[in-house]
């Protein structure tokens, strides 16, 4: 009983002092971007019903879900991912809002699932939500946030893998795959499973141009030449405009600053199955996960009655902590300007000098008991405390 009652539950973890401080830093300096770009912040409750979560595409992500009853025999759920929610906000309390909508949030999100480096049960994400633009212009401005995002958390060596799924919708319907095969390629081509996505092919009656398209895509994956590659095996129009859409995008990345971070993949399939355009995913070196993912979802909103084009990206806020440790960005975001120490007579006059210098946004930490000056100086070393303030 009492190794259970000192441990967490699986696939949540502590944050002791430093890392909560620097986890803190991190999302302080990521929200303030938010802002600047002119993204109000929401707050959702933790708990949804099951029915909420489920609309859609949802369903498939039930097993993942943490759930329980109330008192009312009503199945509810910790929010596992927060475009749903934030639709389903949208869709009852901001409907009467003039559009475009810009949405962020900050928050804590669970899914059942095997703990990973940088993913557990219990996970941090930071996002936002661009709701009722359908233009390029409002894809290229969240791949540009993702981009600005990273590097306002301190990040420099990371790319953006940019691509499109109309590109492949395009290409299996070129090749006349039934629903039914689209699905497991697309299944194969989401978790790289080469060797299972060529048997595929393999197994089905095409003729050897459409089956070597379909073995190349995972393939096409580089700088702005792969859209002149993939634009030779797509003789369709729904692959040609999404290859459209992605140089428009690009183009507009590059007044933003941000095409040095951008490589496209069009063999990128994100794991939820609304996407409906643009999607994008995050990597640093020597991690292999993703730091930040999303994409365009112009169709679920509809499943709560409102029907509107959007856009969105979250970003891992623990995956983003360890790839600042892995390039050598660790700082101290506890650390502390001023101790101030006291003899036994002077309490009062060290409350008076502590005030003032915390009115000027320092941090000071207060001696509570009396204590000799090189008493107070070892406490002050101890606790990482820049200067000393000797009352006495």
């Amino acid at each position: 009983m009492t190794k259970t009652i000192l441990e967490t539950p699986y696939g949540t973890r502590d944050f002791l002092p430093r890392s909560a401080a620097n986890k803190r830093s991190v999302e302080q300096k990521i929200m303030q971007l938010f802002n600047r770009y002119g993204y109000e912040e929401v707050v959702t409750p933790t708990l949804e019903y099951l029915e909420t979560l489920t609309m859609g595409s949802g369903r498939s992500l039930e097993p993942h879900m943490f759930k329980m009853f109330d008192r009312n025999n009503r199945t509810l759920a910790l929010h596992h991912e927060m475009t749903t929610p934030i639709a389903r906000l949208v869709s009852s309390r901001l409907k009467d809002e003039p559009m475009p909508l810009k949405l962020s949030y900050n928050t804590s999100v669970f899914r059942y699932e095997q703990t990973l480096p940088g993913r557990q049960c219990e996970f941090y994400q930071a996002g936002v939500e661009l709701l009722g633009a359908s233009s390029t212009a409002a894809d290229a401005e969240i791949v540009a946030l993702a981009v600005e995002a990273l590097r306002s958390a301190g990040l420099d060596e990371f790319e953006i893998c940019l691509g499109q799924v109309e590109f492949a919708n395009g290409l299996l319907d070129q090749c006349k795959l039934d629903l039914e095969t689209q699905s497991e390629y697309k299944s194969a081509l989401e978790t790289h499973n080469i060797v299972r996505l060529e048997r595929l092919v393999d197994g089905l009656n095409l003729d050897g141009e459409s089956a070597a398209t379909l073995k190349a895509l995972p393939y096409l994956h580089g700088d702005r030449d792969v859209l002149n590659r993939a634009g030779r095996s797509a003789n369709n129009d729904r692959s040609r405009r999404a290859l459209e859409n992605l140089t428009e995008i690009y183009r507009l990345l590059e007044s933003y600053g941000a095409a040095d971070k951008i490589k496209f993949d069009l063999g990128l399939i994100r794991d939820f199955n609304y996407y409906t355009g643009m999607v994008f995913e995050a990597y640093a070196p020597g991690l292999g996960y993703s730091l930040a993912g999303g994409g365009r979802y112009d169709h679920m909103l509809k499943d709560f009655g409102m029907a509107c084009p959007a856009t969105g990206f979250a970003i891992g806020i623990e995956r983003v902590l360890i790839a600042r440790k892995r390039q050598g960005l660790i700082e101290d975001a506890r650390a502390r300007d001023v101790y101030v120490g006291y003899d036994g007579s002077k309490i009062g006059e060290a409350i008076e000098v502590a005030k003032k210098i915390r009115a000027e946004g320092k941090v000071v930490e207060l001696a509570l008991a009396a204590q000799t000056e090189e008493e107070a100086r070892e406490v002050q070393q101890s606790k990482g405390c820049a200067q000393l303030i000797y009352v006495g």
